[in-house]
């Protein structure tokens, strides 16, 4: 009766064709402005993510030349099998099984994101369901690898916060190298939840018969998070859906752009610094063009010199600009992960030298270069500002932290390279080396007595 009294008079000024013709034109309009919306949020994105790779390209290429070494197929085959097949992390089963599937995650789950740009590009939903069957199988698989992703995110904060492992603790890590690897993991542990909690919300509609929200896909992960909606109306259900699904995509615009800034740019770079390995013998050092053609001159002086190869204007390295493209490389590709600290012998008997470390100042010391580039201005600084005597002359050239590198970098080529600049530019060797090169040079050996006397010991 009360409906009644209200909805009679009413209708006498209402013309409830016109109302919803005007309601499914306002939706309409709506559902444009929000394909709009995201096209704009992306062509935003992916302008300050391309920004950002071109900074760094021209970043790691301040760098000298390097030959690549190594047929093609010798470098797609070590790509392969070491960036894209993980062998090096493995051989920390625990951490190398961890990794493996955030690996696996963020490779196979961002075919689904493929398709939500889509669905956000064209207004549709599920826009890949036309392959029927398999996409069933395939929402499925992602479900449960972004509960497994989930799974080891936690697990890694618990290893790195709680169990306390030695290689996260060192000084290296103080600061920002810190807050980043609990950015990187957070964010992971909140955009799977998003994915999974939006997927919940989808079933949910669909059991309810929404016509947008049309039969697709399977939930394996997300069916249990369904009684959490509890009996929410349509319109929430819709409402809690649309928020997870913004947040999870520009939460994951977010992230592409934080990348850069991040130890975890390594997911790009590992492929092209395998790519680009080394693939000498481990611990053959390269000469110096100046210096042999000097010692040529005076054993073979009837030799002929090459001259057209232009001499470096320096020995050794000072700073980033001395060092290879190679080098800068190997320095934005770095984890962070400590694998090489923990190996060193240096670093094991208390010694200042952290390999780690070593990546991380030449990083830092090249992103500040690039700074003073993009400004225009020149400081006094060098990377031996960065890195101290007393951590180059600590290294044993043992390769230990070459090897036990899951990305191939090679802290040691820095370390040795800056050691020249030391000892042929500032004459800065320690005593010990300046004694033993002097002797070596006067008497034909490190040991302090003349060559005529070398074998006295036999009569001793």
């Amino acid at each position: 009766m009360f409906y009644s009294a209200c909805y009679l008079p009413y209708k006498q000024y209402v013309n409830f064709d016109e109302f919803y013709n005007k309601s499914i034109s306002i939706f309409a309009t709506m559902h444009i402005l929000s394909q709009v919306l995201f096209a704009g949020i992306l062509a935003v994105a992916v302008y300050f993510f391309y920004a950002n790779l071109k900074r760094i390209r021209r970043n790691i290429y301040l760098g000298r030349d390097w030959d690549v070494q190594g047929s093609s197929a010798m470098r797609w085959k070590n790509m392969l099998r070491v960036a894209l097949g993980q062998s090096k992390m493995v051989r920390k089963p625990t951490a190398g099984f961890l990794h493996i599937l955030v690996y696996a995650g963020f490779i196979l789950i961002n075919i689904e994101v493929m398709e939500i740009m889509i669905d956000g590009l064209l207004g549709t939903h599920r826009a890949l369901s036309f392959i029927g069957p398999l996409y069933d199988i395939a929402i499925g698989f992602f479900e449960i690898l972004a509960f497994l992703v989930l799974l080891a995110c936690v697990i890694f904060l618990f290893r790195r916060y709680v169990l306390q492992l030695g290689r996260f603790k060192s000084p290296d890590l103080k600061g920002f190298a810190n807050r980043d690897a609990v950015i990187i993991l957070a964010t992971e542990i909140i955009l799977m939840s998003a994915l999974l909690f939006m997927n919940a919300a989808d079933q949910q509609l669909q059991a309810l018969g929404n016509e947008h929200y049309f039969q697709a896909g399977s939930f394996p992960v997300s069916q249990f998070l369904v009684a959490l909606y509890g009996s929410a109306s349509e319109s929430k259900l819709i409402i809690a859906e649309r928020s997870l699904w913004w947040a999870h995509l520009i939460g994951i615009l977010v992230f592409l752009n934080y990348l850069p800034y991040s130890k975890h740019f390594h997911i790009i770079l590992a492929f092209p610094n395998t790519f680009y390995a080394r693939f000498q013998p481990k611990g053959e050092f390269s000469n110096l063009e100046n210096v042999t053609k000097e010692v040529k001159l005076a054993f073979f002086p009837d030799e002929p010199v090459d001259e057209s190869k232009e001499l470096p204007k320096t020995f050794g390295v000072k700073d980033v600009q001395d060092l290879t493209w190679k080098n800068l490389m190997d320095a934005y590709t770095c984890t962070e992960c400590g694998r090489c600290t923990s190996q060193c012998p240096a670093n094991i008997t208390g010694k200042l030298l952290s390999p780690r470390k070593i990546m991380m100042s030449t990083r830092d010391r090249l992103e500040e270069v690039g700074r003073n580039l993009d400004k225009k201005v020149t400081d006094e600084k060098s990377l031996h500002d960065y890195i101290t005597p007393e951590e180059l002359w600590a290294c044993t050239s043992c390769n230990a932290c070459v090897e036990a590198c899951p990305v191939e970098i090679s802290p040691l080529e820095i370390i040795m390279d800056m050691r020249r600049y030391l000892v042929m530019e500032k004459s800065e060797a320690p005593q010990e080396l300046n004694m033993m090169s002097s002797n070596i040079e006067n008497n034909g050996a490190p040991w302090q007595f003349a060559q005529s006397e070398r074998l006295g010991w036999v009569n001793s």
